[in-house]
């Protein structure tokens, strides 16, 4: 995992905000826009970029709205989400492009496969979240307290949710690393070793001051939108989709994944045993060479 990139890129989307970009990898490999997590930044970790450049991917990363330099897009939708890679995808000239979402990004990656079908050759969901609401699907079973809590005040109590996410902010611009302190008692054994892991930490402190340097708008708008309709329809969804969760994750249960993969169509899931939540990381290399493989290879013959 690395930190390293190229400067930061301002994209003004068409209704006149700004998104901060980043881009890493091989700059003429196949392209692969990576949706980060909740909370998260466009500083998350990601493979190395020798890796990358051996894999042929092309990676970029954005701050969805309200995280990090990008400006708030009060009210928003996951289905915003596609408008957004849109006008990243046109202003960095890229017709087409895989997407991958960790995590809260899951559902995010979704919503650019479902809206921009003739852009989105493949989607990866790692450890991703069904709608709220979902048929068949007990949606908070399995959860930890602390995602009951947050999505369950998203429901019930905006004005708390609003004052929880602003000091847990707050705490983690003084030191990061309060966040994942909150994080440990809730963590599976697998989810310990990695977030032990000295460099993988670090990168994980980097990326929640980054995402809330300015506050928890984002945050907040994040857990309101994945608790609301999501504004698409899964069933639109036609490029290959792979759904990777960890079996012991206790952030964003399995079933979630499995619940998806009945859904959508050429979706396939994939249940690794001895691994959890923050394992989306270490498996992130295996789901780009998925995610490029064809269209890095086609590219080669040429």
């Amino acid at each position: 995992m690395t930190r390293s990139h190229t400067p930061q890129r301002s994209v003004v989307t068409p209704d006149g905000r700004h998104l901060a970009v980043e881009s890493s990898g091989a700059p003429d490999g196949a392209v692969v826009v990576l949706l980060h997590g909740t909370p998260g930044s466009r500083s998350g970790p990601r493979p190395r970029s020798i890796t990358m450049h051996h894999l042929g991917v092309h990676l970029v990363c954005y701050d969805r709205p309200g995280y990090g330099d990008s400006d708030r897009h009060e009210g928003r939708r996951v289905a915003d989400a596609a408008a957004d890679v849109e006008a990243i995808a046109d202003d960095l000239g890229i017709e087409r492009f895989a997407v991958v979402g960790r995590s809260g990004g899951g559902p995010h990656a979704l919503a650019c496969a479902a809206l921009l079908p003739d852009r989105v050759t493949r989607a990866a969901v790692l450890v991703g979240l069904a709608p709220a609401g979902a048929s068949d699907l007990d949606w908070f079973a399995g959860m930890s307290e602390t995602n009951i809590e947050a999505f369950g005040r998203a429901d019930e109590d905006l004005a708390e949710l609003t004052r929880t996410l602003t000091v847990r902010a707050a705490e983690a611009r003084r030191d990061p690393m309060t966040l994942l302190d909150f994080l440990r008692p809730h963590l599976a054994d697998e989810d310990v070793r990695v977030v032990d892991d000295v460099t993988l930490r670090r990168l994980l402190t980097e990326m929640y001051a980054e995402a809330l340097r300015h506050g928890p708008e984002g945050w907040i708008d994040d857990v309101l939108a994945m608790r609301q309709g999501w504004g698409f329809d899964l069933g639109a969804i036609r490029a290959p989709v792979r759904l990777w969760h960890g079996e012991q994750d206790r952030f964003s249960p399995v079933e979630h994944s499995l619940w998806l993969a009945s859904r959508i169509l050429n979706a396939e899931a994939q249940v690794q045993h001895g691994a959890a939540h923050f394992g989306a990381m270490e498996i992130l290399p295996q789901i780009l060479n998925w995610l490029v493989g064809p269209d890095f290879a086609a590219a080669r013959r040429l």
